[in-house]
């Protein structure tokens, strides 16, 4: 089966946020030409299997896409055409910083065909913004919103990082109430990390920062779930939550475990049995497109057990839930009895207590029907 969702990673940003671990290269002067054309020369490596691609979405993640700019954004959206196409109805995401965002870049964006964008607001105080090493503030938030519905762009999803040191001067109340202040159809909130080789990381481990106790984890995460399904969002996965008709096409096709295409510095792809990925760094990426070779860093096939673990997890950790019966049945209606889940029909789906014990009882299911 072919693909029909395609990620692009765009790994460029202003600077490295002080809990980020992914794959990034820090640009003042962003190569956009240089980026594009190494996009287009891996596409051309993979086109035998894209020659016929007809996409239902397009994500471009990273890092940060909006670092392009609003032509370096339609220039990479044309040039993913000359190897895939789609129709109107597709959903084309970038993830966007608000600083990046002004009138002329949001309508170049919309031209192109881009009609979601993920803003990585994560929060409204300024402390903490400051504490992250953003290179927004707060009211940028808000004018960045009014911006991109003034383009044209009316899918807005926005991220908030919830779970912060308690020496981090914030409110996740007030934050919660920020983002719904500005009416986005999508709101992704997710918990704090800390990582080894971030700067929180160092930080941590010099005894600078503690980490976030697991009772205040679990207030947050449980206070976005009553604050934002009160205000009409569903939660309809673990970090996730929408106004109806507005759920991630694109990150869906993941839950779904369906195939998806990829291409960009540590971008993976997957064929329903068979997952690859990229080499991470920009610099050795990019000298192996020019020079014809495939940039895979890895690939591993999945084995039947592999696969069907994988689909307990991602079924446990959306609305969709899972089908169980016979023992996997009698198991989980121990979560349910705790609370952890509700039982409709023989399907189980976690409930937001059951979310924050979603790796135990993923691992525990697992265990169960592998017996």
């Amino acid at each position: 089966m072919l693909p029909r969702h395609l990620y692009v990673h765009v790994p460029f940003c202003a600077r490295r946020c002080s809990y980020c671990d992914f794959s990034i290269a820090v640009r003042r002067d962003v190569p956009v030409a240089d980026f594009i054309d190494g996009i287009r020369r891996e596409l051309d490596l993979q086109r035998r299997a894209l020659d016929s691609l007809a996409l239902d979405t397009l994500y471009l993640g990273g890092g940060t896409p909006s670092r392009l700019g609003g032509d370096g954004v339609a220039e990479l959206v044309r040039t993913i055409g000359e190897f895939a196409s789609w129709d109107g109805s597709a959903e084309i995401t970038i993830e966007a910083n608000p600083d990046d965002v002004n009138a002329e870049s949001a309508r170049a964006w919309r031209r192109a065909g881009v009609n979601r964008v993920s803003l990585g607001a994560q929060s409204f105080n300024e402390g903490a913004l400051a504490w992250m090493r953003r290179t927004h503030d707060a009211p940028q938030i808000g004018r960045a919103v009014e911006l991109l519905r003034d383009a044209g762009i009316r899918e807005i999803s926005i991220d908030l990082i919830f779970a912060l040191p308690r020496n981090v001067p914030r409110s996740w109340e007030s934050d919660l109430a920020g983002a719904l202040v500005l009416r986005p159809d999508h709101i992704s909130v997710y918990g704090l990390t800390v990582e080894p080789h971030t700067p929180l990381g160092r930080w941590r481990d010099r005894g600078d920062v503690a980490e976030s106790p697991d009772s205040a984890y679990e207030h947050d995460f449980l206070l976005a779930d009553s604050t934002l399904v009160a205000a009409g969002f569903e939660h309809y996965e673990v970090s996730n939550y929408a106004l109806p008709g507005a759920r991630a096409r694109h990150n869906s096709s993941y839950w779904r475990h369906v195939p998806y295409a990829a291409a960009g510095p540590s971008a993976h792809r997957f064929d329903g049995a068979r997952r690859g990925w990229n080499v991470a760094p920009y610099a050795e990426w990019l000298r192996r497109v020019r020079g014809g070779i495939d940039p895979t860093e890895g690939s591993e096939t999945l084995s039947a057990d592999e696969l069907e673990s994988e689909r307990t997890y991602i079924g446990l950790r959306t609305t969709d839930g899972l089908v169980v019966s016979g023992e996997l049945a009698e198991r989980t209606s121990r979560w349910r009895d705790a609370g952890w889940a509700t039982i409709v029909d023989g399907r189980v789906r976690l409930t937001p207590l059951g979310w924050l014990r979603l790796d135990a009882l993923a691992v525990d299911l697992t265990l169960a029907g592998s017996r």
